[in-house]
């Protein structure tokens, strides 16, 4: 059987100084701007046919939130899931969000078992699309 051999482990000191390790995560904090290098990626997802869209944007504030669902969701067909941003509030008549600062990431609302209210689909895309 043949050994996979590592490059080296995270507490042990990099061999050569002119070339670095690699960065091993985005560790600042807070929201990104492409002032900051850090350009905000908005996201929609249709459950029912699978299509994704995504905006890459200057800033992922209230406005530019509500012109881009107002744009892509249609009034009284859908629901639509997000966290709790400040940029979300009053976007769309029907909206359920969860709350990820108290620990919730999924929810189900009317009890059948399946957990309808999280918005997974589209953080789990937008981290692959960031580096």
């Amino acid at each position: 059987m043949n050994s996979i051999k590592t490059r080296g482990k995270k507490s042990t000191p990099h061999r050569d100084e002119a070339d670095p390790p690699r960065r091993r995560a985005n560790t600042q904090s807070g929201r990104g701007t492409y002032a900051n290098d850090r350009p905000p990626i908005i996201h929609i997802v249709s459950r029912e046919s699978g299509e994704h869209r995504f905006w890459v944007c200057d800033h992922a504030d209230k406005r530019t939130c509500h012109e881009l669902i107002d744009e892509n969701i249609p009034v009284g067909s859908t629901v639509l899931y997000t966290d709790e941003a400040n940029s979300y509030p009053g976007c769309h008549p029907t909206h359920g969000t969860v709350c990820h600062s108290a620990g919730e990431w999924a929810r189900d609302d009317d009890g059948d078992g399946v957990r309808e209210v999280h918005c997974n689909t589209c953080e789990g895309a937008g981290t692959g699309l960031r580096p």
